[in-house]
């Protein structure tokens, strides 16, 4: 998936569904193919729109496929599904926390960047954060789920103070340095996030004007896998 080959992706974790029908990995992970191949069909993922605020703020209305919106819900209702089942049975059973944070995630993601719905996207976010540090209490080594800790905190912690202050009082976490920080044990830790984290931390370098990080980061993802382009053309934007 990280190499762009979202046909490969979708057939993987379809036979992973078949031979794990209750786990709701297979689920999400194949929604996050989904979402990740309307990302690159829409060039959403480009650091210059994250870069510079006012563009993101006025991005254009995008024109999502809603056949790959179809399948992304089903997908997102089928892990819905087979993590209440766990749950049910085992309140603290890791991999359906994590399968919960990440479904709430994408939901997230696709709201605030596909549909241009931030606001909305918010309770999605926070709810990620949520149940990530229950997962987290119940294994501090899960260092995939730090990432949404570290997204909350670092995106709504670039935010003017008045807009951090009203953040805070709905229960949102805005501390961006912690965001920085819960970032990097993912990048440096995760399994399945640690190159959407780094992804992430090269965004962060360059708001920051240090493409020199950025810079690192970036060639280190290009090498790691050459059949995404975004890593290089983004890699000859800063140079």
């Amino acid at each position: 998936m990280y190499n762009l080959n979202f046909p490969a992706a979708h057939e993987t974790f379809r036979a992973y569904q078949q031979l794990h029908p209750e786990d709701p990995m297979g689920y999400v992970c194949n929604a996050a193919a989904y979402l990740f191949s309307e990302f690159d069909r829409l060039h959403i993922l480009e650091s210059d729109l994250f870069v510079d605020d006012h563009k993101f703020e006025h991005r254009s209305k995008l024109a999502p496929d809603p056949g790959v919106k179809t399948e992304f819900d089903n997908e997102l209702s089928k892990t819905d599904a087979a993590v209440n089942k766990i749950l049910a049975q085992n309140p603290n059973d890791k991999n359906a926390l994590f399968a919960q944070v990440l479904a709430n995630g994408l939901r997230g993601d696709y709201t605030a960047l596909i549909e241009k719905r931030n606001l909305a996207s918010l309770s999605y976010m926070k709810t990620s954060r949520t149940i990530a540090e229950k997962l987290l209490t119940v294994d501090p080594t899960c260092y995939d789920a730090y990432l949404a800790v570290g997204v909350e905190n670092y995106l709504l912690g670039i935010n003017s103070a008045p807009v951090r202050w009203v953040l805070r009082m709905t229960g949102a976490e805005t501390d961006k340095q912690q965001g920085i920080q819960r970032l990097r044990l993912t990048a440096e830790k995760g399994v399945y996030l640690a190159p959407f984290a780094r992804l992430l931390l090269a965004v962060a370098a360059l708001r920051d004007k240090d493409p020199q990080t950025a810079k690192m980061l970036l060639a280190g993802l290009a090498k790691e896998f050459p059949g995404n382009q975004l890593y290089v053309t983004e890699l000859n934007r800063i140079q």
